[in-house]
């Protein structure tokens, strides 16, 4: 393995332990309350096997892309232990936490198309993510009109970030085609 290659693998490592240690106590919302880790991870996932990204400033960020929305991690801690490149992109993605959540939802699809191209990409990732769950662990509360109004929304954001990967638009593609699957 090369030095830098090993200087990749081990900024991808740190970012998965940081966002563990971060992401620990907390649940998805599926019936089995799944560990929150396992969303961030799929994203890395994602990135790096559908949309043939290996670049490590990426795939930390989808690590990473929740702590300063869901715990108590701040711009200044994320930007100390990763520097600014990985945190410039963990901060485009997220969303105002003091906002309602129609307001940041309207704001995330007007923000898309102005993303820069790695915020695009994890974006579109975590959509992918998302719906993937949102058919095959669903939240246990969640009716049928929201989980479809969910799709809806999703690709409104995913409308505004085509044109960086085609790949990754393809993927969300097919999984948003599989929306006569909810239940």
């Amino acid at each position: 393995m090369t030095e830098a290659n090993r200087t990749s693998l081990d900024l991808v490592l740190k970012a998965v332990a940081f966002a563990a240690e971060k992401h620990r106590t907390q649940r998805r919302k599926d019936a089995e309350a799944s560990p929150y880790i396992n969303h961030p991870i799929a994203l890395a996932s994602v990135l790096c096997h559908e949309g043939k990204i290996d670049d490590p400033v990426a795939l930390s960020a989808a690590l990473l892309h929740d702590t300063i929305e869901d715990t108590e991690t701040t711009a200044d801690e994320l930007r100390l232990v990763f520097g600014d490149a990985i945190t410039s992109v963990v901060l485009e993605m997220t969303d105002d936490m003091t906002l309602p959540k129609a307001e940041k939802k309207r704001i995330q699809v007007e923000r898309a198309p102005h993303l820069s191209p790695c915020p695009r990409q994890v974006k579109l990732a975590d959509k992918i993510c998302n719906l993937r769950d949102i058919l095959y662990a669903p939240p246990a509360s969640w009716p049928l009109e929201r989980k479809q109004d969910y799709f809806e929304w999703c690709k409104a954001v995913v409308d505004g970030l085509r044109g960086h990967n085609p790949g990754l638009e393809a993927v969300f593609d097919a999984v948003y085609e599989k929306k006569s699957l909810l239940v």
